[in-house]
């Protein structure tokens, strides 16, 4: 795929996240200020809970500002005929991905730290894998300090829920959530109105590149038509996620 087309496809189906057209760009969003926190004892702890919510919605609405992202020559890995394992050795991350899908890269924007995306060439729904990195304070040193894997979830999927909103707007599902192995993983459904369900799958951790903490935010996503096509790739690369 050209570079021009693949900006075009990327762009266009907004690879990071689904397209959620109601929603503002992160920066419209002011984080609701906390009603107990607000004498000066208080102003750590009231910081320290900004900061978080600031962090949670980064990741949910990192998708708003799309760095420049170009195909990316990459280092790979036979591991079955229908998959090869791209490694990323200086963001410290890997995963199998089908050998026909095509890989975009960007970074240095917005604070993000890098992102990439992997979508098959065909695809024309925004069908993808998407991995965005994203640099934290000195206080998140694990996924525990956005809270548990419950509370994150449902934190994550309620701020990106407009369905209350009149007219309304995107609805948000969460259908499952849990933590293993150092991961939390969430599994979600989004549909904006007169649209397709879109079906996503989120794996997010934390890790220290020697300098600094960096949240790692992968996420799957196919609508519901594309399920018995591409769901079951999307869901094997999103499992074969791992940090290095």
């Amino acid at each position: 795929m050209a570079v021009a087309s693949s900006l075009q496809f990327i762009q266009s189906n907004n690879l990071l996240l689904p397209r959620l057209h109601s929603l503002k760009p992160l920066k419209d969003y002011k984080i609701p200020y906390v009603n107990n926190c607000c004498n000066n004892a208080q102003i750590t702890g009231c910081e320290s809970q900004i900061k978080r919510r600031e962090a949670l919605f980064q990741t949910a609405f990192a998708a708003f500002s799309l760095p420049s992202i170009v195909p990316l020559a990459i280092a790979e890995t036979a591991v079955a005929d229908e998959y090869r394992t791209y490694s990323d050795d200086v963001n410290k991350f890997k995963l199998s991905i089908p050998q026909d899908w095509e890989v975009g890269s960007g970074d240095g924007s917005n604070g993000f730290k890098s992102v990439t995306a992997f979508y098959p060439k065909e695809a024309s729904s925004g069908s993808s894998v998407s991995v965005v990195i994203t640099g934290l304070g000195p206080d998140f040193t694990r996924l525990e300090s956005f809270g548990n894997v419950d509370a994150f979830a449902e934190n994550l999927v309620s701020g990106l829920d407009r369905s209350w909103q009149r007219p309304p707007g995107v609805k948000a599902i969460l259908v499952d959530s849990k933590a293993s192995k150092g991961f939390y993983y969430i599994e979600y459904t989004l549909r904006n109105p007169g649209e397709s369900e879109r079906h996503l799958f989120s794996v997010l951790g934390v890790a220290n590149n020697g300098w600094y903490n960096r949240l790692y935010t992968l996420t799957g996503q196919f609508v519901e038509e594309d399920a018995e096509k591409y769901g079951s790739e999307i869901k094997k690369v999103v499992s074969s996620f791992r940090l290095i």
